[in-house]
């Protein structure tokens, strides 16, 4: 294999167009691909997203029957209290006691009505939590199924592709060693600026094979020559003749 530095233009132009055709193959199935990755990517985020609300609502759900436990907790005591006070009642023996004894049992009703007023807030708190729960365990559900969905696609795209595409990636590391590595950043330069990728176009019916804008005649026989990197003057890509390929070692 002749020397990056001791290759001929047309050698240079050769294995860059050999690139663009490997690059291009390779875009084809990111193509076929589509935004499948993101997708799924996307779709796993998601889920694991739902799946922490999922846990954080269920958790706050107990916390709210445990204060509503604790609230009946209250009101059992303030039964008891109140039974007792009651009981001591008949056995005062002056008007201080009396009052004492039904102050307390009067507090302890209040106490009772104030822990019925926490369940019932608490309980209608309960129920629109468990309404948001049950809202985000279907939407888990729908999720996962549009994942598994999605994976099988881009699973059975990676399996009938991976070979070729295997392939082709060691076709591109080859070529990409052959060219040096300021015109590897001119190439890779390009390809980044246009959506399809070309950066390497040939030329085809006296037009630039990337913006079909006219390419003038001396240029074109000065493309065939290839005596130096022609570049269009309209989009910047490396134009190269249709006979590129025939180009052979020096």
């Amino acid at each position: 294999m002749a020397k990056k530095d001791t290759l001929t233009v047309g050698q240079k132009l050769k294995a860059l167009n050999q690139l663009q055709q490997v690059d291009s193959r390779l875009d084809e199935f990111q193509v076929l691909k589509g935004e499948l990755p993101m997708e799924v990517e996307d779709l796993q985020d998601e889920i694991e997203g739902l799946k922490t609300r999922i846990e954080n609502i269920e958790s706050s759900i107990n916390d709210q029957h445990q204060e509503v436990n604790r609230h009946r907790a209250n009101i059992a005591e303030a039964g008891e209290l109140t039974s007792r006070y009651k009981t001591q009642l008949d056995n005062v023996k002056n008007n201080r006691e009396f009052e004492a004894l039904s102050k307390e049992i009067e507090l302890q009703g209040l106490e009772v009505q104030l822990s019925e007023k926490r369940i019932r807030e608490t309980n209608n708190i309960t129920k629109n939590k468990e309404a948001t729960l049950e809202v985000s365990k279907q939407r888990l559900i729908a999720k996962e199924k549009d994942l598994e969905v999605k994976e099988i696609e881009l699973q059975k795209i990676i399996k009938d592709t991976e070979k070729e595409e295997e392939k082709l990636q060691r076709k591109q590391e080859r070529a990409r060693k052959k060219i040096s590595d300021r015109l590897l950043k001119g190439y890779d330069k390009i390809r980044i600026a246009y959506r399809n990728g070309l950066a390497v176009v040939v030329v085809e019916r006296d037009a630039c094979g990337g913006c079909f804008n006219r390419i003038p005649p001396q240029v074109q026989v000065e493309i065939t020559q290839r005596k130096r990197i022609m570049l269009c003057e309209h989009c910047g890509r490396v134009l190269v003749d249709e006979n590129i390929n025939e180009v052979t070692a020096s």
